[in-house]
């Protein structure tokens, strides 16, 4: 009798395990597929964040930044800040943005949580207004490199179209030019 109440719990054991690794490999092709439907339309995911509903994707295309269903214009970014439990840690602004630029001193609220649980996020700052991308408390180095990767993807598209607005300014008159 006991032998057979253990090969029971151990079928019950196994058909929970085959639950669970179904369950994992459906959630990995839809996660594959929508990877594949996004890169065919053009986009490229910069991060996958953790939230409490799942996996927001922060994904890039030629003109657009999409964190969610958020889409921010990338002409319009004036500012990406770092922010830990709401203080700015790293921060840069465009060049081509003016100095009383809308959003330029945009901060959210604090969210202390403890010090096991900081907090990081990155605030992009738009003409329109500000969008704070949650990249979590998960873990303080998984939440730490989404929000460095998040950052060092902006930014470096930040610097990128400073580059070519400086390079489409015209020459002032009578000011000399160096030849390379």
């Amino acid at each position: 009798m006991r032998n057979l109440m253990a090969g029971l719990v151990a079928l019950g054991l196994f058909f929970f395990a085959l639950g669970l690794v179904s369950t994992l490999r459906f959630h990995r092709r839809r996660r594959d597929r929508e990877r594949r439907e996004l890169q065919g339309a053009g986009r490229a995911v910069i991060a996958e964040i953790p939230t409490k509903h799942g996996l927001t994707l922060f994904v890039a295309d030629e003109d657009y930044f999409y964190c969610g269903d958020t889409a921010i214009l990338k002409d319009d970014i004036r500012l990406a800040r770092v922010l830990i439990n709401g203080s700015p840690i790293a921060s840069y602004t465009a060049r081509r943005a003016p100095s009383d630029a809308p959003g330029s001193a945009g901060t959210f609220a604090d969210r202390p949580k403890g010090i096991a649980h900081d907090r990081w996020d990155v605030l992009v700052g738009t003409n329109a207004g500000n969008t704070l991308v949650e990249c979590g408390s998960i873990r303080e180095r998984v939440s730490q490199e989404l929000a460095r990767r998040v950052f060092d993807v902006v930014k470096a598209d930040m610097e990128h179209r400073d580059a070519i607005a400086e390079c489409d300014e015209p020459t002032p008159p009578g000011a000399t030019t160096l030849a390379p």
